[in-house]
Order: C-alpha cells, then structure tokens, then sequence
C-alpha cells in the first residue's frame, strides 16, 4: 500500500534559484530606487518625493522582482 521513495530529489533545481535570486535583487534594487527624496529639514517641504523615478520606475521595478521570484518557484 505504501511505496518506498528513496529517491529525495530537491524540487527547486538551479535555474529556479538563479532566478530567484535575480528576483531578490529586483526587488532590493526597486526599493533603492524608491529612497531619498526626504527634505534637509523637518518644517520645509520638498517636491523630490514625487519624483518620476520614485513614482514610476521603482514601483515597476519592484512588481517585476516579485514576478520573478514567483516564475522562478513555479518554473519547472
């Protein structure tokens, strides 16, 4: 009833960690490129944080390392 598997083959080979791992450094890379921005000072107000680079780029940026850590854990 009960079959004996000694086969214990690891699911993940390693294309899925490259590409995890391109993914993580995606993400990071996105959430660097989300920073700065801030004001010197507290009481002033400072446009810089509605930059194009902050708004557009790194938030696409993040969403594309999140789909390849996701391609690289379902990726056969």
């Amino acid at each position: 009833m009960s079959e004996n598997n000694d086969s214990h083959e690891f699911p993940l080979g390693k294309k899925n960690f490259i590409l995890i791992g391109a993914g993580a450094f995606t993400v990071i890379l996105g959430f660097f490129l989300m920073s700065g921005g801030g004001a010197d000072d507290v009481s002033s107000y400072s446009d810089a944080i509605f930059d194009f680079r902050r708004m557009y780029i790194s938030p696409i940026v993040t969403l594309v390392g999140y789909g390849l850590v996701m391609y690289g854990i379902i990726k056969k």
